[in-house]
């Protein structure tokens, strides 16, 4: 696929980054890479990106693009997001085509997690 003219890089806001890395890398695996104290770089996350250092939240109440990640197993992906600091703001639901749950990270940026495998 032609990466012209695509989505290439997505960035957001956070309130502490050494949480937010501890986070991501946790629940999800993502690897990072610091650029002074201010930034962070992610990668290994499905589409490459990065948080920056602000004290603003990104949520689907504010008008925000909502990211939706997938899992093969939504209740164990629930579980660790609790675990390690998340919070869930809208639990599981159905829609067509499958299910899935919202919820914020530790700076409050909302995100969601959705599975086409019903339990």
């Amino acid at each position: 696929m032609s990466e012209h003219e695509k989505i290439n890089y997505v960035e957001f806001p956070a309130k502490d980054l050494a949480a937010t890395k501890d986070f991501f890398s946790t629940v999800f695996g993502w690897s990072f890479v610091d650029y002074g104290d201010e930034y962070s770089a992610f990668s290994n996350a499905g589409v490459n990106g990065g948080f920056f250092k602000s004290e603003l939240t990104v949520s689907t109440e504010n008008g925000s693009a909502l990211i939706v990640l997938y899992s093969k197993t939504l209740e164990q992906t629930q579980s660790k997001i609790e675990a390690a600091g998340g919070t869930v703001v809208q639990p599981i639901f159905s829609f067509p085509g499958g299910r899935r749950f919202h919820f914020t990270d530790p700076n409050g940026n909302e995100y969601a997690v959705w599975s086409d495998i019903v339990a």
